[in-house]
């Protein structure tokens, strides 16, 4: 059931970004008075094809991964001398400029529109306050206190953890200090920390920037209560069960959730005498945890079990929700954001200050699909915006193949006032499909390696 609800979240993702791509350039070629002869949604055979009174066609393809707008081109084959007027190479170098860069600007404004439809509907957010600080890390050592709100990063007001994350990752790679305003604005108490950076780097894979500089969030004290069992772990293979909340651990009393996690971790293999609490009655029971190693190299125990869930108290929440023009405005900045953090991530890459592990494939893409759908709407619709984002970034690239590069040649016509050789065109060809499927393989040797 989980792998259906993953594959339906990643067709519908992937289907509805690629649609609304290949529309901008459909749409503009038709308003520039260009042919198009097929619009496509995914490649290969395919699999539903109609043909329109004006001669275009319209398919699905049997791989979603992508599509195509075919237009009327003589570089591509005969066109009648009738239809030449309505052939894309035709076309002034701006009216091809237009349509080339149509389809990811129609991504970005795919973007301000999910956000503008969150903001309106209100998004519900967890507010930013600290739990705890962790030993030696950069906010121990500038006297971050915890038990308060983040209120602004460097200046900039921020409003949930997601806030926080994005302000702090626009700092990787940077030396100097980190401000944070936190307090308690119903006390109307802030205090303001310099927390020190130095050629910051985040292993983004293991931590996110709130971790690395020491923050931990707060959250509510989860009871030593079994909320999920793994089938094949050592917890039901030795008779614990859902429901159960576990009281003590060699006769040591268990605090909370944490508490019985470091007392697993701490006996890989060793049999452990653990009395619980099952439908209100005591008994005793022997649990062996399993060993497996970190990444740090160390050996663990594992019994294979999940918390139960606790709810957050209401004053931990906050609901983000403004009026039709406040909400596309902050649709606006949202997109805007993002689209900074995507170029800097990006450009830190190239330097080297961001690993590229971190490079995503299609793997990655139906997990984190399926999992945002199965989190609701929300959930679900931001991933698309930022999905759309990513997309539309990404394609702007000076980059042979995408549709930056064919935005770079036109720019280079516009300026020298003829169209970039042909010679030059197909050696940018080859250098783009060397680079992209480079990186496509090294982003699908990641997911794979995520895998396992």
């Amino acid at each position: 059931m989980q792998l259906l609800q993953t594959l339906l979240a990643t067709l519908v993702a992937l289907g509805v970004l690629v649609t609304i791509h290949e529309w901008g350039h459909f749409w503009v070629a038709r308003r520039c008075g260009v042919k198009v002869l097929r619009f496509s949604v995914g490649f290969g055979k395919p699999l539903w094809m109609r043909t329109a009174a004006d001669g275009t066609e319209y398919a699905v393809a049997a791989i979603p991964l992508g599509g195509y707008v075919r237009m009327l081109d003589e570089r591509e084959g005969d066109v009648p001398e009738a239809l030449r007027g309505q052939a894309f190479n035709n076309k002034p170098v701006l009216q091809r400029i237009a349509i080339v860069a149509a389809g990811p600007v129609v991504n970005l404004l795919f973007a301000v529109l999910a956000y503008w439809f969150l903001f309106m509907s209100g998004v519900s957010v967890v507010v930013p306050v600290v739990g705890g600080i962790t030993a030696d890390s950069p906010a121990a050592r500038a006297g971050v206190d915890s038990g308060y709100e983040i209120l602004e990063v460097d200046g900039h007001s921020v409003r949930s953890w997601s806030e926080v994350n994005l302000r702090l990752a626009s700092r990787i790679g940077e030396s100097g200090s980190v401000e944070l305003l936190m307090g308690e604005p119903a006390r109307g108490f802030a205090h303001s920390y310099q927390v020190p950076i130095d050629d910051w780097r985040v292993d983004l894979e293991r931590q996110s920037p709130l971790g690395a500089l020491g923050l931990e969030p707060w959250r509510p004290d989860f009871p030593a209560e079994i909320g999920q069992l793994l089938p094949e772990g050592a917890a039901a293979r030795d008779g614990l069960q859902v429901g159960d909340r576990v009281l003590s651990v060699e006769g040591e009393p268990v605090a909370n959730w944490m508490h019985l996690v470091a007392l697993i971790q701490q006996a890989p293999e060793k049999t452990l005498r653990l009395v619980i609490d099952r439908d209100g009655r005591e008994q005793a029971i022997t649990l062996t945890p399993a060993a497996r190693t970190t990444e740090k190299g160390t050996v663990e125990g594992y019994i294979g079990v999940g918390v139960a869930p606790v709810s957050l108290p209401d004053e931990m929440q906050r609901t983000l929700s403004y009026g039709p023009l406040d909400a596309l405005g902050n649709g606006f900045h949202k997109t805007g954001q993002m689209i900074g953090l995507t170029l800097d991530s990006i450009g830190k890459m190239i330097a080297g200050v961001i690993s590229v592990k971190n490079l995503s494939g299609p793997i990655t893409i139906a997990k984190v699909a399926g999992a945002s759908a199965a989190s609701g709407l929300e959930s679900f619709i931001s991933f698309l915006a930022y999905l759309s984002i990513s997309l539309g970034v990404l394609n702007l690239l000076p980059i042979p193949m995408l549709d930056g590069g064919h935005l770079l040649y036109y720019v280079v016509e516009l300026v020298r006032g003829r169209p970039v050789s042909e010679q030059v065109q197909m050696f940018g060809l080859r250098i783009g499909m060397a680079l992209l499927f480079s990186l496509m393989a090294l982003a699908i040797i990641n997911d794979i390696v995520r895998l396992f």
